[in-house]
């Protein structure tokens, strides 16, 4: 094989790497490959939300070709399926093309519900590079944990499974004394402390994975909003037809929003923040219980609001305000507020969380 050859493989497997971190570290995209299906073509296309919310199946996608998307009531025909009798393989992609997320979080909850095996588990985890860009957001978990065994932080700890490794082979004597405390506090044996470390360790990821999309979004919705109310100020626009209607709608509901779903992280950081002061078996359970059970509430809305932002900012770029006023208006009427009541809805169908 000449240089030129290896080359051009070597890229391609690159590409094909940074794709399958981009799904597996996405609210908004579910490869068809980690889902045992008996249509091979299947297997190299994902499901994606589209601009209205919709799950799609994406047959191909790339910078020059665009994204080639099909709803799941054209899989037969284009499959060439007995359209008289739903094959199994549309089954299980009409139930995953309507849940209201992709991440990994929300999957691993929704795959279980429908009995649906994955191929690759892997799958179903953050990417190692994700990983490691959520330490910053992880530090307030793993400050705690650190000073309870080692007794202060450690600069080298870049992410959970070096902690656990650190845990697993303690290299200090007072260490080895504190894991024993932990673990009778835990009311497990001294080699469980890994595994529940593991658990530890997967529970707050998750937390940190919201918290870092929370945060990328809701500046976006903010100029989103700034958008709408320079619009309306506009004396065209005023007289169009729907219009000021549509930006009045939007307006509280995605204010609303926002509201409640950054109250519920407060609302997180409060019941996690002195978990340390008194830990115990009962009160980790309790913890761990209260962030899964808001994994499919939490995803669903920031895989909403994610999917209508970027869609906004790659149509009109970060500085929206500049672009021109018929086209925002056009956009938000034909795309924008398709959904949003939705995601209203979502958002408070959440769990209820109690007082501490």
């Amino acid at each position: 094989m000449s240089q030129a050859q290896t080359e051009t493989n070597s890229g391609a497997a690159a590409a094909e790497s940074s794709s399958d971190q981009l799904a597996r570290d996405s609210l908004r995209i579910l490869p068809l490959s980690i889902i045992p299906l008996e249509t091979a073509p299947l297997q190299r296309a994902r499901i994606v939300k589209n601009l209205h919310l919709h799950g799609v199946v994406e047959i191909f996608q790339g910078e020059h070709t665009g994204s080639g998307q099909l709803e799941t009531d054209q899989l037969s025909a284009y499959f060439g399926w007995d359209p008289n009798k739903e094959h199994s393989d549309l089954q299980r992609i009409r139930a995953l093309a309507n849940l209201s997320s992709y991440d990994i979080y929300s999957l691993r909850i929704e795959l279980r519900r429908l009995g649906i095996d994955v191929n690759d588990h892997k799958g179903l985890t953050l990417s190692e590079e994700k990983s490691k860009e959520l330490a910053g957001y992880m530090k307030s978990f793993t400050g705690p944990l650190l000073q309870q065994v080692y007794g202060g932080g450690d600069k080298n700890i870049q992410d959970f499974s070096q902690l656990v490794g650190m845990f697993a082979s303690p290299n200090k004597a007072d260490a080895q004394k504190n894991l024993q405390k932990l673990a009778n506090k835990l009311e497990i044996d001294l080699l469980e402390v890994p595994t529940f470390l593991e658990d530890y360790a997967d529970t707050f990821l998750s937390l940190a994975y919201f918290k870092e999309c929370l945060d990328d979004v809701v500046p976006k919705v903010m100029s989103f909003l700034d958008n709408i109310g320079d619009l309306k100020s506009n004396m065209q626009l005023q007289r169009t037809a729907g219009f000021l209607e549509t930006c009045n709608l939007m307006e509280p509901q995605l204010n609303s929003i926002i509201t409640s779903i950054t109250g519920r992280f407060e609302r997180f950081d409060q019941h996690t923040q002195n978990l340390w002061d008194d830990i115990s078996a009962s009160s980790f359970h309790r913890i761990r219980k209260l962030i899964k059970s808001h994994h499919k509430t939490v995803g669903g809305v920031l895989c909403g609001l994610t999917t209508k932002m970027d869609a906004w900012e790659t149509k009109f770029g970060t500085n929206s305000q500049g672009a021109a006023v018929v086209a925002r208006s056009d956009f938000i009427m034909s795309d924008m507020r398709h959904g949003i009541a939705r995601l209203e809805e979502l958002e408070q169908s959440a769990p209820d969380i109690a007082d501490r």
